[in-house]
């Protein structure tokens, strides 16, 4: 497997460009291919919310991108998103702070953006209880006729009730207005 990822990056490296712009040129008195370079530079704030401004435009320079060194150029570029969102989930109304840096594309995730609000962090850690839950009873039918009892049970869903209540509490849906 690690050949193979060595070897699609050596691909991606030796290809011939997608690009390529040639013409055909008279020089003193024979024809010759010239091949015009197709090079793009992308002026862009990639940054969103910095903490520190960014410097002048006439001192900043182009920065080459590729696929060896993006994550490198996102931790020097460190992007950073700041908002407030509706805490839905608790019934106090409250607004949430949100920041959240960016180092790598996995920062980018579901997962990742949900580790890193605490809020959130607290319906993934459930989600995950969930799902183990759920490989556990699979195929254990005396625990499945447990739980299906249980959940038949009209006094089961006023235990569980404040239960739900403490654990989502402080959980927020994320909206960015």
């Amino acid at each position: 497997m690690a050949k193979d990822a060595s070897s699609q990056k050596f691909i991606g490296r030796n290809n011939a460009p997608r690009v390529q712009i040639e013409y055909d040129v008279e020089i003193y008195g024979s024809n010759k291919k010239v091949e015009l370079p197709f090079v793009t530079g992308v002026m862009a704030d990639l940054s969103g919310h910095r903490a520190k401004p960014l410097p002048a435009v006439e001192d900043r320079k182009f920065l080459t991108f590729d696929q060896d060194n993006f994550d490198a150029r996102m931790r020097a570029i460190k992007p950073r998103l700041k908002f407030y969102v509706d805490n839905t989930l608790s019934e106090d109304n409250e607004l949430l702070d949100i920041e959240l840096d960016f180092e790598s594309m996995d920062d980018f995730s579901p997962g990742s953006l949900a580790r890193r609000i605490p809020q959130m962090e607290k319906l993934l850690e459930a989600r995950t209880h969930l799902a183990e839950l759920i490989t556990y009873m699979d195929g254990k039918t005396s625990a499945e006729e447990v739980v299906k009892q249980l959940l038949e049970q009209p006094d089961f869903y006023k235990i569980l009730r404040p239960m739900h209540r403490e654990l989502f509490r402080s959980s927020a849906r994320i909206m960015m207005f």
